[in-house]
């Protein structure tokens, strides 16, 4: 994350936005911190591809093939970074992310089949493997995060034996 520059002179501010100091600068400019808040949905979902056979279906998905689906409890680990606010000393507005988090991701999962919930795993679509909620989630809270907050790393739970990350720096 490059800090904030002049555009005339290509300075850094040492000061925000209404006056406020900037953050101390590190080697490689503003120093940035992570912050990692977990939220928790209970869901259903299938694997199941409609142009295969049963035989297919059961081969490739064995039980989470079966009708009508299968449910988790699922540990959703959201992970931001950003400077510190020099007046709160936080990198988030906690409660600005929990509403962006539950408008957007909570709302529309929790207690939901997501084959029914959400077009994109509709029958005949994508399988929501937690791989492929992982990018769901990613697409639906990279954009609205507030400015100076940057989506770092998502982590899906099914449960304790498996997990799907996605990582900013892999894309």
């Amino acid at each position: 994350m490059k800090p904030p520059q002049d555009p005339r002179t290509g300075a850094v501010p040492t000061t925000l936005a209404g006056g406020a100091p900037a953050p101390a600068a590190g080697i490689r400019g503003l120093s940035v911190f992570r912050l990692e808040r977990r939220y928790r949905f209970s869901a259903s979902h299938l694997y199941r591809r409609p142009e295969w056979s049963e035989d297919e279906n059961r081969t490739r998905f064995g039980k989470c093939a079966n009708l009508p689906g299968h449910g988790h409890n699922y540990r959703l680990f959201v992970t931001v970074r950003g400077p510190l606010d020099p007046q709160t000393a936080f990198v988030a507005d906690l409660g600005r992310l929990d509403e962006l988090v539950g408008r957007l991701v909570l709302d529309r999962l929790d207690h939901q089949h997501v084959n029914s919930a959400l077009p994109e795993f509709a029958a005949g679509r994508t399988n929501p493997s937690s791989e492929a909620l992982v990018r769901w989630i990613r697409d639906q809270l990279a954009a609205e995060l507030p400015a100076g907050l940057e989506l770092v790393r998502l982590r899906l739970e099914e449960d304790e034996d498996l997990a799907a990350e996605w990582y900013g720096e892999d894309g």
